[in-house]
C-alpha cells in the first residue's frame, strides 16, 4: 500500500480545515441537549447530580439501542435521587423533540411520611434498672426523626448517628448499630423505621497510657489529669482532658482516647498520645497607647525549665513612660488544681511628676474553675518590695512593705475577646502590717463590676463601674500599688492617665480611695466598624469630704481587629476643659 504524503502549505491547510469542518459538524450534530421540567422542590437536585444534566460532552448515540438505554439510565437515576428526599412515586417522561434536543418531565408525587418508628435495645443498655430505663427513655425523646415528618435519606442517616451517639459516648463505647430498616410503602407514601441498637457492656475507664514524651518529664501530664481509674466511660470527660491538654504549652498536639474494645471493658487504658511543642522561644513586639506612649518587648520564654516541666516566662519591656524587667516561673498544676508560681520584677515608671521605682520578689498560688455562673479565677499572693518615690518639687523617699493580696474574677460573657452579653465581677483585699516588715499598717479593699448587655441587632450597652478603700491612718508608708490613681482610657476619658488623684508637691500621687462610673453605647454599623458614645465619671482622693467625681464624655470609633476591639475615643474632660485622644484595646478584663 503506498502512502500519499502531503508536501506543499496549501495542501496541509486544506486538508486541515476541512478536517475541523468535518470534526466540528459531527460534534454538533451528537451533542445532546436536555430541558427538564420540575417544580421547584426537586429542580436544584436534579441539575446538581443528574448526569445527562451535567455532563456537558454528552453526545446523542447513534444506535437506537443505545438512545433507549440512556433514556431507561436516566428514568433510574430520577428515580433513585427522588428516592432521597422521601419521593417514591414519581412521573418521568423523557421526550425527543427535533434531533439533539431532549425534554425531560418529572412530577415527584406526594412525599413519603414517616408512619411508625420502633427504637430496640440489646446489650447491657436493655437491663431492668432504674437508670437503663430512664436512659433508653431518654434516646426515645431526643429521636430526631419522628412520626409525621418526611422521610429524607439523609436525615434518616443522621438520625441513626445520633442515636448510636447518644448510646457511644457515654458507659457503652462498643455499642454499633446491629439492625437498621425503613420499610416503605409507596402506595401510602409512608415509611415504617425500625432500628436495634446494641450497646454492648459497660466501660470503665483504667490507667493512662501515654505515648509521644521525649523531653518532658514524665509525671508532668499526670498534674493536669482529672480523670480517675475505675470511673465510668465518658467521651465529655475525655474531649476535657484533651481540650485542657492542648493549651498548655508544653504540648504541641494532643489525642485522649480509648480502644473500644468490650473486653477491656471492665478498666480499659486511656490512652493519650501527645507531641512536644519547642521548649524555647524568643519573642519581640511593639505597641503604642496614649497611657503609656509607644512600645517594644522582648521576651524569652522557656516551658521545660531545668527539665521539670516547669515554665519560665521573663522580658524586658520599654515604653515611654513606664519600664519592666520580670521573670516568673510557673510550676506545674497541682492535683487540687491550683498553680503556685515565683518570680522577680524591676519597674520604673514616670507619670504626672511621679517617678517610681520599685523592685519586688513574691510568690503566688492561682486557681480556675468553671462553674454553671462562668469562670473563676482566685489568686492568693505574697510580695516583697522596696519602693523609691520621687516627686517633682520634693525629696525621694524610700518605702518597704511585705503585702499578702487575694483576689477573685468572676467572667461571664458570650465572646471573650468581643463580648455582647454577660458580665465581669472582680474583689481583690490586701495589705500589710509594721510587724511583717511593711512600713505601715494598712488594708485595701477593691472591687470592678463591667456589664455587656446587646441592643437592637449588633449594637452593645457597656456598663462599668468601680471603687477601693485603703484603710489606714494616712497614705504615708503606703505602696502606691495599694493606693489609687484614675483617669485615661479604660478609666476616665477626658482627662491624662493617672492624673486623678491626691497633689503633692508638683505631682499627682495615689490617694486611699476611688470610685468611678462609666456608660457606653456602641453601634456596629458594619460587621468591623462601629462608633461608640460615652459618659465617664471618677476621681481618687485621700479625703471623702472632698472627693469631687470628675466628669468626661465624648465620642469614639471601634475596630474589630484579631486581637480584640480597637478603641480610638475623643473625650472633653469638663474639669480640665480641654479635648484629649485615647487609644488601645477597648476590653479590659
Amino acid at each position: 500500500m503506498t502512502a500519499y504524503r502531503i508536501r506543499s502549505l496549501g495542501e496541509r491547510l486544506f486538508v486541515a480545515l476541512w478536517i475541523g469542518l468535518l470534526a466540528g459538524g459531527v460534534a454538533a450534530q451528537e451533542r445532546l441537549q436536555v430541558q427538564l421540567d420540575a417544580p421547584d422542590s426537586v429542580r436544584p437536585l436534579l441539575e446538581r447530580h443528574l448526569r445527562i444534566l451535567n455532563r456537558v460532552d454528552q453526545r446523542l448515540p447513534e444506535e437506537r439501542a443505545d438512545r433507549v438505554a440512556l433514556a431507561r439510565r436516566t428514568r433510574r437515576e430520577v428515580a433513585e435521587l427522588l428516592a432521597t428526599e422521601g419521593y417514591f412515586t414519581p412521573e418521568v417522561t423523557l421526550e425527543r423533540d427535533g434531533d439533539v434536543m431532549w425534554r425531560l418531565s418529572v412530577v415527584p408525587g406526594p412525599p413519603a411520611k414517616v408512619s411508625a418508628v420502633e427504637l430496640r435495645f440489646a446489650g447491657e443498655l436493655a437491663g431492668d434498672s432504674t437508670g437503663q430505663a430512664e436512659r433508653r427513655a431518654a434516646l426515645q425523646t431526643a429521636w430526631s426523626l419522628p412520626a409525621g415528618q418526611v422521610f429524607r435519606q439523609a436525615a434518616w442517616d443522621e438520625a441513626k448517628l445520633r442515636l448510636l451517639d447518644g448510646v457511644a459516648s457515654r458507659d457503652y463505647a462498643a455499642a454499633w448499630l446491629a439492625e437498621s430498616r425503613a420499610e416503605v410503602d409507596p402506595d401510602a407514601a409512608s415509611v415504617r423505621l425500625s432500628v436495634t441498637v446494641d450497646s454492648g457492656p459497660r466501660f470503665f475507664l483504667g490507667p493512662l497510657e501515654v505515648s509521644g514524651l521525649k523531653n518532658l518529664p514524665p509525671g508532668l501530664l499526670e498534674r493536669f489529669n482529672t480523670l480517675r481509674a475505675g470511673e465510668p466511660f465518658d467521651q465529655e470527660r475525655l474531649l476535657a482532658l484533651q481540650n485542657a491538654l492542648q493549651n498548655v504549652p508544653q504540648f504541641a498536639s494532643v489525642i485522649v482516647d480509648i480502644e473500644r474494645d468490650p473486653a477491656l471493658a471492665a478498666a480499659v487504658p486511656v490512652r493519650v498520645q501527645v507531641s512536644e511543642a519547642r521548649s524555647r522561644q524568643l519573642g519581640f513586639g511593639v505597641g503604642y497607647s496614649t497611657n503609656n506612649g509607644f512600645r517594644s518587648e522582648v521576651s524569652w520564654r522557656d516551658v521545660n525549665l531545668l527539665g521539670r516541666g516547669w515554665e519560665l516566662a521573663s522580658g524586658l519591656r520599654l515604653e515611654q513612660l513606664h519600664q519592666t524587667a520580670y521573670a516568673d516561673v510557673f510550676l506545674p498544676p497541682a492535683p487540687s488544681g491550683h498553680r503556685d508560681s515565683v518570680g522577680v520584677a524591676s519597674e520604673r515608671s514616670d507619670i504626672e511628676g511621679l517617678t517610681l521605682t520599685t523592685h519586688a520578689v513574691g510568690v503566688a498560688r492561682a486557681n480556675s474553675r468553671t462553674t454553671a455562673r462562668g469562670k473563676i479565677d482566685t489568686r492568693l499572693a505574697l510580695r516583697l518590695q522596696q519602693e523609691t518615690r520621687d516627686l517633682d518639687g520634693a525629696t525621694a523617699t524610700r518605702r518597704k512593705s511585705l503585702t499578702a493580696n487575694w483576689s477573685w474574677t468572676r467572667r461571664q460573657v458570650d465572646d471573650v475577646l468581643d463580648p455582647r452579653r454577660g458580665d465581669v465581677l472582680q474583689f481583690e483585699i490586701g495589705g500589710g502590717a509594721r510587724a511583717l516588715l511593711s512600713d505601715q499598717n494598712f488594708l485595701r479593699l477593691y472591687g470592678r463590676y463591667v456589664h455587656y448587655r446587646p441592643m437592637a441587632e449588633r449594637d452593645v450597652l457597656i456598663l462599668r463601674a468601680e471603687g477601693g478603700a485603703t484603710l489606714a491612718s494616712s497614705r504615708d508608708g503606703v505602696p502606691q500599688d495599694f493606693l489609687f490613681r484614675t483617669g485615661g482610657t479604660q478609666t476616665v476619658r477626658g482627662y491624662a492617665y493617672q492624673s486623678l488623684g491626691v497633689h503633692e508637691a508638683d505631682a499627682t500621687v495615689g490617694g486611699r480611695y476611688l470610685a468611678t462610673l462609666s456608660a457606653e453605647y456602641v453601634r456596629w454599623f458594619l460587621p468591623a466598624w462601629g462608633a461608640a458614645a460615652f459618659v465617664d465619671m471618677g476621681d481618687a482622693g485621700d479625703d471623702r469630704k472632698l472627693f469631687e467625681m470628675k466628669k468626661g464624655y465624648g465620642l469614639g470609633a471601634r475596630w474589630k481587629s484579631p486581637a480584640g476591639p480597637l478603641a480610638l475615643d475623643l473625650a472633653y474632660g469638663q474639669e480640665d476643659r480641654r479635648l484629649r485622644l485615647h487609644f488601645g484595646i477597648a476590653i479590659a478584663f
